[in-house]
Order: C-alpha cells, then structure tokens, then sequence
C-alpha cells in the first residue's frame, strides 16, 4: 500500500504540480535527469503497442499476476518474501493504474553516464517499476539465503 501510494503521489505531483510535460526534460544531477516518458508497453518499452487490444491483454495478464502474487503472499512463511511480494504487488497495481488513468505508464527518472562525447542512458522508469525490481531481488535472495522451507514428513 506504500509503494502503490508513493508512486502515485509522485507521478501525480510531476504531472500536475511541476507540470513535467511543459518543462521538458529537468536536470537534477549530472547523472540523473526527470523526463516524461509514457510507456504504453511492458518492462523497458517491450511490446509497445496504443491497440486497445494490447491494452486489455496486458491488463489481463498483470491482474492474473497480482492475483497470484497476493495468494503466495497470503501463504509466505517469511517476512522478507511477504515485503517483497508487496513491492511487487504495490508497483503492478501503481502501473495498472496508469495504464487506465493515462493509457501509459507515466515513467519520469533518467540515469545516464557521460563519458568524452558518449553518453549511455538507462531506461526511463519510475517508483513503481523500482519497486517491482527491489521486489524481485527480496525473492531471488530470499529462495537462495532465507530459512529453508520445513520438510514435510
């Protein structure tokens, strides 16, 4: 419920507080840049397509996923896999919700690196997508590291 709040605090106060679509792209740091880029596909702008087909499929899939992560959250024996399974959930929700609101999931936060006369930029992503990637390293070290399951007899 944080993450979902959080990243929709921030997408709603960058589309209409600081009014990001008129300032253009915004230089925080020399590494780091707040742009507006709508992403209308999945992870990286995979499958970008503004079909209101495509659309309704992709939503199909992220709800049979949430719903899916929200039953293996309900049975998870450990508190690291529960609050990662809560990223994951929070930042599927939060770009679902662009997804109706915008037709596009609002991403806004630019890493790039300038090295002489070559510049190498990250993809543009959000809270959100943040969220889902911190969720899916929680799991991964979790399955490798955390308490092994009790065997049944």
């Amino acid at each position: 419920m944080i993450v979902l709040a959080l990243d929709q605090a921030s997408k709603l106060w960058l589309l209409f507080v600081f009014d990001i679509a008129h300032r253009g792209a915004v230089r925080v740091t020399p590494f780091f840049d707040l742009v507006l880029a709508m992403n209308p596909g999945i992870s990286f702008g995979w499958f970008q397509n503004d079909g209101a087909l495509a659309q309704v499929i992709l939503m199909t899939i992220k709800a049979v996923a949430v719903i899916v992560l929200a039953i293996w959250m309900a049975r998870s024996r450990t508190l690291l896999a529960t609050l990662a399974l809560g990223l994951i959930i929070g930042g599927a929700i939060g770009n679902a919700i662009d997804r109706l609101a915008y037709g596009a999931v609002v991403d806004f936060a630019l890493f790039h690196l300038q090295i002489g006369g070559h510049r190498w930029d990250w993809y543009v992503f959000n809270l959100a997508d943040s969220a889902i990637v911190a969720g899916v390293a929680a799991l991964l070290y979790d399955s490798l590291v955390g308490a092994p399951a009790a065997k049944a007899p």
